[in-house]
């Protein structure tokens, strides 16, 4: 099923196909380390995608999910709460709710809360078929 390493989850292209319809984040067991919890709510194939996964984490403050990092898939992420920085692809930009990373592949990117209050973000991960 889901894979989490040091709080990163790769997506996971010989998985089931996600279903359709919707996961309540009440019925999910987080993963995660060293003040980060992790909740995955897909990570598979969809009819358009090789592999593709989707979740939500929690930051604790001064705490990063992982050192700056690259990974062939392209990436969305979505602050819910708090406050922090996102460093993408050399340059670091302060975000609070509302802000929306995209970082396609291959580009060094991560993010930290720097705020005072757990930091809250949704992730979305994916390869499409053909890579």
């Amino acid at each position: 099923m889901s894979q989490v390493i040091r709080n990163t989850v790769k997506p996971t292209a010989d998985a089931p196909k996600c279903p359709d319809g919707v996961v309540d984040l009440s019925k999910l067991t987080p993963g995660g380390e060293n003040g980060v919890s992790v909740f995955v709510h897909y990570n598979g194939s969809t009819d358009q995608l090789k592999a593709m996964c989707t979740g939500m984490a929690v930051v604790q403050p001064g705490r990063s999910p992982h050192e700056p990092h690259r990974h062939p898939e392209e990436e969305f992420l979505i602050i819910a709460d708090g406050n922090g920085e996102i460093e993408c692809d050399g340059k670091t930009t302060q975000v609070g709710p509302g802000a929306v990373m995209y970082c396609a592949g291959n580009i060094l990117h991560g993010i930290t809360n720097t705020g005072k209050v757990p930091l809250t973000f949704y992730w979305s991960k994916w390869m499409a078929r053909g890579f």
